[in-house]
């Protein structure tokens, strides 16, 4: 498992702004180019892809897929999931490409509000069906992370003091102190602890809960990086704090080989469930290709690779995890959650009021 897939949450999640968007960089796996916007492709040619700068899959998989297909697949990585979306945006008249991976819950609404995505029904497992947007297809889910609130457990026994387990308990006199977490403006894991308060207490009661937090001593880090290798205190970091925002799959990486225990744990009691989606774009040169490729991050193989190549979980829950996730890294049985299409409507408001709230 590789920790250099984590530096996806670090990159600013772009919040409201387009212009940053037009400046995201493009990457290519294959060094194929993309046909000309709204023509025909040949049969066979090229597809491409748009994604976030995490996409990663192995590389025997993307070759059975264009051996199966007789497509070469070009991978073009837009940023983060906001700079990619934004990016969508900016060029849904010229689309940079024909299918696209990573559109997450937090930007959903507002892609397919855009028109950047053309209707495509998948055939989705029984489990993914929880996780779809609207009833016209544009979105498919593959794949699903919980962001929690992780805990030392070596620095909690050391000092003889009970893991908190709510995020109610996240601010009692006894952790005052203890937690780091990520500025919601910079970071996607830090917007999605924010979407968490706002599911758990509401749009008219998480600016009171974040005033108990600030009240004691919670700590704010620009990116998920800082705050866990920086200020958290688990065994790969070097900081103070047992308690920090991370994933509910952070603990098995954290597992020393040999072991048979983890040194670091989710509070499951704390989580917001991130959804990614795939889709077609809208005026796709390929989009017969477009949606071969949708239906490949739906097979088992893509689906069973997705832990361990991206750190997430896959929506197809027939799909057997790693040893070392089903007992180290199990989801949220109730993580919190706002509808995109209100997440959509309030995220920027949020953002600034918590900027107000806890940066000042």
């Amino acid at each position: 498992m590789s920790r250099s897939i984590r530096t996806r949450w670090a990159v600013p999640a772009v919040v409201g702004a387009l212009a940053l968007a037009g400046c995201a960089g493009a990457g290519s796996t294959s060094g194929g180019a993309a046909s000309p916007s709204g023509g025909s492709a040949a049969p066979g040619g090229t597809v491409v892809l748009v994604t976030h700068d995490s996409f990663a899959l192995p590389d025997a998989l993307v070759s059975q897929f264009e051996s199966d297909t007789g497509l070469t697949l070009d991978v073009r990585a837009q940023g983060d999931a906001g700079a990619m979306v934004n990016q969508l945006v900016l060029t849904k008249d010229a689309p940079i490409g024909d299918a696209v991976f990573g559109i997450d819950n937090t930007f959903a609404s507002r892609a397919v509000d855009a028109g950047v995505l053309a209707p495509y029904q998948a055939t989705l497992p029984d489990s993914a069906k929880q996780y779809t947007v609207g009833d016209s297809g544009e979105l498919t889910p593959i794949d699903v992370g919980d962001v929690c609130v992780n805990a030392d457990l070596e620095w909690f026994s050391k000092h003889d003091l009970a893991v908190p387990s709510t995020l109610e308990d996240l601010t009692k006199p006894e952790y005052k102190g203890l937690l780091a977490v990520e500025n919601p403006a910079t970071s996607s894991p830090g917007l999605a602890f924010l979407l968490a308060t706002v599911g758990a207490f509401g749009a008219d009661g998480w600016q009171g809960y974040w005033q108990e937090l600030v009240a004691n001593d919670v700590q704010v880090a620009s990116s998920w990086s800082d705050a866990y290798y920086v200020d958290f205190s688990g065994p790969s970091s070097d900081g103070d704090k047992p308690l920090v925002v991370s994933y509910a799959s952070s603990p098995p990486d954290e597992v020393p080989d040999g072991a048979t225990s983890a040194p670091t744990t989710a509070l499951l009691n704390t989580c917001f469930r991130q959804v990614e989606y795939a889709g077609v774009l809208a005026g796709a040169a390929n989009p017969d290709g477009a949606k071969k490729v949708v239906d490949w991050l739906l097979s088992p193989a893509v689906q069973a690779a997705i832990p361990e190549s991206m750190y997430m979980y896959p929506v197809d829950s027939s799909v057997a995890l790693p040893t070392s996730w089903t007992k180290y890294a199990p989801l949220a049985t109730k993580p919190f959650s706002v509808s995109p299409a209100e997440i959509t409507a309030h995220r920027d408001d949020w953002i600034q009021a918590w900027t107000s709230l806890v940066v000042g």
